[in-house]
């Protein structure tokens, strides 16, 4: 079943364009992530899905009752002066027709399932505010999970993370999608990351460069060249181009330099 349709839409913020006929469709236990670099559109496609930005041309169709959103920057504080279990549980309005004064067991019995998945039950009386930034996105996911019928919409949900909390989060999320059918679509800045645990990729600069599965964006020139500039960040330099844009190129003009300039690999090749 067909949760999104996104044919042909442009997005304009007055007269600039941010989007130009983008096109993309996800089903029911698809896992889309929309790469690109900064400003190419990725979280005004997912605002203009949401219906949170208006669009000038095209067409979006959605089957789905209520999803989870995870923005890039979350309206909770973090010094919100709540525990994990009243943050979490607060999302589970998204399931009521009416508004009501209070949360059914329907709706604490939910907060509880949503927080053992994303095993933070333990801390479920703690102050928000007392967290570490990888509990606290921890919390605002099982949050997410709450309001989410059939898709989890994630904008950047690692952003700040280091490493060893980013790869733990990355793999709920991948266990989520598989063992609950649930679809996701997520905005990453991470080439490799996304290409792991995605089934889809979406390369936006403002037009669609790229949709289709992830084993067929791996045989592209553009997956090439970004996986290539990305692994030179993490200094895998081996994979650099004469184009990498690392500040350990010194001189771009003479690539054979390249190892000679950089710090990582001689620490590498010294030790």
């Amino acid at each position: 079943m067909t949760l999104i349709n996104v044919e042909n839409i442009t997005v304009n913020y007055g007269s600039f364009c941010a989007l130009k006929n983008v096109s993309l469709k996800i089903n029911v236990g698809d896992y889309v992530c929309i790469v690109g670099a900064n400003g190419s559109g990725k979280t005004t496609l997912v605002k203009t899905i949401l219906g949170l930005i208006p669009f000038a041309s095209g067409k979006i169709e959605k089957n789905f009752t209520s999803c989870g959103y995870l923005p890039q920057h979350s309206a909770i504080k973090k010094d919100f002066p709540a525990s994990v279990f009243e943050v979490v549980l607060s999302a589970t309005v998204a399931h009521h027709k009416f508004w009501k004064p209070f949360f059914t067991k329907k709706d604490k019995e939910n907060a509880i399932l949503q927080m053992q998945k994303l095993e933070i039950a333990n801390i479920a009386k703690k102050s928000f505010a007392e967290l570490s930034g990888g509990q606290q996105q921890r919390v605002l996911l099982a949050r997410s999970l709450c309001a989410a019928d059939n898709l989890l919409i994630l904008d950047e949900p690692v952003t700040g993370l280091d490493p060893i909390v980013t790869d733990e989060l990355y793999s709920i999320i991948r266990k989520l999608n598989r063992q609950e059918n649930l679809a996701v679509l997520m905005v990453s800045h991470d080439i490799h990351r996304a290409v792991q645990n995605a089934s889809h990729i979406l390369h936006l600069q403002k037009e669609s460069l790229f949709f289709g599965t992830v084993a067929d964006y791996k045989q592209t020139e553009l997956f090439t060249r970004m996986s290539s500039v990305e692994s030179c960040t993490t200094h895998y330099c081996m994979h650099c181009g004469p184009d990498c844009i690392s500040s350990h190129i010194i001189n771009k003009e003479n690539f054979a330099q390249k190892t000679e300039d950089c710090v990582h690999c001689n620490l590498e090749r010294n030790a």
